[in-house]
């Protein structure tokens, strides 16, 4: 037993055992090559914002065909209402839609954009969205501020897609009171 446990030759040994046992533990575990990208339902977040937010909240009218909603915050803080919704597009980008009514609205838009230079305007659906463009991080993002509130469509998807989120968006009713019981 002294000969494997002293010397190259039960250093060698010992490694050949690790590397065996490795191997054995690869070919019985069972993999996956599929993709999976975790679905989340956002309809709680949409109708919680709605209610809680006091501007206009916008969310997709319908899911995009081969996005997945991977992603739903909801947050309040210091009287500010931020609701962050995330995607995996059909290219396997990302896409977020980011509404606040955070003061001032530059810092939000400013932080969700990861830069402050505007780069031009694109028009969709008759409505006129700002640019942005930071290069080092891949990161496309349009923007709209009202007086209220500032709505961001975000990421690293191309152009189009995010064009395409922007077009699905539409104002969310507020929720009726649930009654009490009383």
């Amino acid at each position: 037993m002294g000969r494997f446990t002293q010397g190259f030759y039960g250093y060698a040994f010992a490694l050949f055992v690790c590397l065996a046992a490795v191997g054995v533990f690869l070919l019985i575990t069972p993999q996956s090559r599929t993709e999976h990208i975790p679905r989340v339902e956002f309809s709680i977040d949409r109708a919680n914002a709605a209610r809680t937010a006091s501007y206009e909240v916008v969310a997709p009218s319908q899911v995009l065909p081969n996005w997945v909603p991977n992603s739903s915050s909801l947050t309040q803080k210091s009287g500010a209402v931020t609701w962050r919704l995330g995607f995996a597009t059909a290219k396997r980008q990302h896409a977020m839609l980011a509404q606040s009514d955070e003061r001032p609205s530059a810092d939000f838009v400013n932080r969700m954009a990861n830069t402050d230079k505007a780069g031009g305007n694109r028009q969709i659906d008759g409505v006129t969205w700002e640019e942005r463009f930071r290069q080092d991080k891949n990161q496309r993002t349009l923007v709209r501020v009202f007086p209220d509130h500032a709505v961001v469509v975000t990421g690293t998807a191309d152009w189009d897609e995010l064009t395409a989120l922007a077009r699905t968006l539409t104002p969310q009713p507020k929720p009726s009171p649930v009654p009490s019981s009383g």
